[in-house]
């Protein structure tokens, strides 16, 4: 993301100050003058205190002009060994020679350290990373202190007291205020280098990569899992392996996360799932000797293509939602043995996309997520009414982002997301629920600043709003404290993964079941303390979209798998048009519009599709929603979950067919006189064919 040009000037500042401080300071040590020394040398540790509380950014720029913490340390310090040196008498050499060298010293201990930290921080990286999982075999730890891991945190506060002793000596020609202080900063050095050799004695240092490679072995040996979700991406990328999670943890068998990437182990969602995470290829590979049977993908990634190598494993792809949008039909899942969607209609997608994908490898399994959707309870009513009794009608505005490919038709943000919160604030009956994409403006930055804009139109019409009821949180923080309580593990800032692993082991016996009745009662609790018609802007990890749309009477958003997913409910729905297509092209090219209210750019026509939906004796669109329902989302029973499971079941059972045939097969092809080899191959474990 590029810089914002309002951060400049005050980097451009902070750089200027720093170098004139040390200008000042070496003009100082040279003439010598006290009072410029001094004021420039506090002035020099001032900024750099700014730079680690404000501009934390700027370090890097220092660190790529080799400028780095230590460079100016060492120079900050020197410039006061100078001024010293130039003070009072001549010869003073001999008086400060011992300084100097314990000063040296210093330096010498804070070289020891850093490599020391690096050599920690390497036994501290294990081949795997786990979750939910007791890994306390592997002599898990807690970490370092982050001053002895961080230069940049380090240096400043063990070589304050030795910058602080020099400069006290040259306002007071007292030498023992500078041995005080370097001898402080020696000490703080000693011991921070013996807390680093510590950890690296056999005893106190983690399982080494051969060790914990056959903790992992055993462990996938003792826990025997079945199906597994396999994830790769980004940090942004978390929710499509999130949504996921519940519908998982229902299955039959023994499900497992597998995670390629170290960070994201802390972006997955609350679950009591054991979470695997296999940087490495050759530490990926070892599945293929566990009793895994299937792996399913919710996104493609450059890292799938390893796992897919895996002959003992079926794969299956099951994406992370369904639109009419290009992505819901990616070439790549021809690479799967199987790819699994909602209902009929992504079936006929792939079939005209014509990418490769086999009818016969595609398997209708409903979306498991949305069998906590609630239907279609009829018209608002009560709190939720219209206006003319003073009631309300629940509007969510969930719009998409503006995709890699920017196509002006992917997100209505730009072009009519005001245009369209506008025309719902305009009637007083109306409280709107604004959840915008969390990737929002990530590509192009009118969306960003249009998203901004909507924001600042829903807070202005709340301002305005007058005799709302404050909100009641006492029992919302309460419900919040359980449900954190049951989700979040209190972790230092500092920790690394090891420490968090010792921390995040297997959960406790019915956590889950609590996470669940926790989660309902906080989400009664957010809506009932809510003032009635206060309009929200939902950003947040909670209430999640599924809990909106429980709450919205209709919905208005863009082509993509929320609207597939709001179907579910049978509820109205809208979708905004900026294709620059005209709305009967726009209906025939996206499917999932049919059943639609299409909104122009203008957005005009609300208070027609508001009558509506207060008044179903209007709306038109009933019958067609249910077809679509059908179409999209496929029968209501079995329930999806049921189905989900079926699928799971059988491709788990292709899975053991297939090793059975080629553990015979490779049986027959080895020769007689090694018998031995012949009776190792088994079929939970066969060897990988020739």
């Amino acid at each position: 993301m590029p810089t914002p040009l309002s951060r400049i000037p005050a980097r451009a500042l902070v750089t200027a100050l720093l170098g004139a401080a040390f200008c000042a300071q070496a003009v100082a040590a040279l003439r010598p003058h006290i009072p410029l020394l001094v004021a420039a040398t506090v002035a020099s540790l001032a900024v750099e205190g700014m730079l680690y509380r404000w501009h934390r950014g700027m370090l890097s720029v220092f660190a790529k002009s080799h400028a780095d913490i230590t460079v100016r340390h060492v120079l900050r310090d020197l410039l006061l060994v100078v001024a010293l040196l130039r003070l009072g008498e001549q010869h003073r050499e001999t008086l400060y020679t011992p300084l100097v060298a314990g000063l040296l010293a210093f330096y010498a201990l804070h070289c020891a350290i850093q490599a020391v930290s690096v050599l920690v921080r390497r036994t501290r990286t294990l081949p795997v990373v786990t979750r939910n999982i007791d890994a306390s075999a592997l002599r898990l730890s807690p970490a370092p202190p982050a001053l002895l891991r961080r230069p940049g945190d380090r240096l400043p506060a063990f070589g304050l007291p030795a910058t602080a002793g020099l400069l006290t000596t040259a306002a007071t020609d007292d030498p023992r205020c500078a041995a005080l202080g370097i001898a402080l900063s020696l000490g703080l050095a000693l011991l921070g280098l013996y807390d680093l050799l510590v950890r690296l004695l056999p005893s106190r240092r983690p399982a080494g990569e051969r060790e914990a490679l056959a903790w992992l072995d055993a462990w996938l040996a003792a826990y025997r899992p079945t199906v597994g979700l396999y994830f790769s991406g980004g940090a942004a990328s978390a929710y499509q392996a999130n949504m996921w999670l519940e519908p998982l943890a229902q299955l039959e068998g023994r499900p497992l996360i597998v995670l390629r990437e170290r960070f994201m182990v802390q972006k997955i969602g609350p679950t009591d799932v054991p979470i695997l995470c296999l940087p490495k290829v050759s530490t990926l590979m070892r599945l293929e000797q566990s009793t895994l049977q299937a792996l399913i993908h919710p996104s493609n990634s450059g890292k799938t293509s390893q796992v897919l190598r895996i002959p003992t494993l079926k794969h299956t792809f099951v994406n992370h939602g369904e639109s009419d949008k290009l992505s819901s039909c990616n070439p790549y899942a021809k690479a799967y043995d199987e790819v699994w969607v909602a209902g009929p209609a992504a079936r006929e997608r792939y079939a005209l996309a014509e990418v490769g994908v086999e009818d016969k490898d595609v398997v209708e399994i409903g979306r498991p997520q949305l069998d906590a959707v609630q239907p279609y309870a009829g018209p608002p009513t009560g709190a939720r009414g219209g206006a003319a009794d003073g009631h309300r009608t629940t509007v969510l505005y969930a719009p998409t982002w503006e995709g890699w490919d920017g196509n002006p038709g992917n997100t209505s943000v730009i072009e009519a997301g005001e245009n369209v919160v506008r025309a719902l604030l305009a009637d007083p009956g109306v409280r709107v629920l604004y959840k915008p994409h969390p990737l929002t403006g990530s590509v192009d930055p009118r969306a960003g600043a249009a998203d901004l804009r909507i924001r600042e139109l829903i807070r202005a019409a709340n301002r305005e709003r007058a005799g709302e009821q404050p909100r009641e949180t006492a029992e919302l923080e309460r419900c919040a404290r359980e449900l954190d309580r049951l989700t979040t593990t209190t972790v230092r800032a500092s920790a690394d993964q090891v420490e968090r692993m010792l921390l995040q082991s297997a959960p406790e016996p019915g956590r889950a079941e609590a996470v669940a009745r926790a989660t309902a009662a906080w989400e009664e609790a957010y809506w009932a303390s809510l003032p009635e018609g206060e309009h929200q802007v939902v950003t947040d990890v909670r209430p999640t979209l599924y809990a909106c749309f429980n709450q919205a009477d209709l919905l208005i958003s863009d082509v993509s798998s929320v609207i597939s997913d709001f179907l579910a409910s049978g509820k109205p729905y809208a979708v905004a048009n900026t294709s620059g297509l005209a709305e009967d092209v726009f209906r025939k090219t996206f499917p999932t519009v049919r059943a639609a209210t299409v909104l122009t750019p203008d957005a005009a026509g609300m208070p027609e599709l508001l009558d509506a939906v207060r008044h179903p004796e209007k709306d038109e669109l009933v019958e067609a929603r249910a077809e679509l329902k059908r179409h999209l989302l496929g029968p209501d029973e079995p329930t999806s979950q049921v189905r989900f499971n079926e699928a799971v079941q059988a491709l788990c059972s292709a899975a053991r067919e297939h090793q059975v045939r080629m553990a015979e097969r490779l049986a027959a092809e080895l020769p007689a006189e090694i018998p031995d080899q012949r009776r190792s191959v088994t079929p939970q474990q066969p060897a990988h064919p020739a």
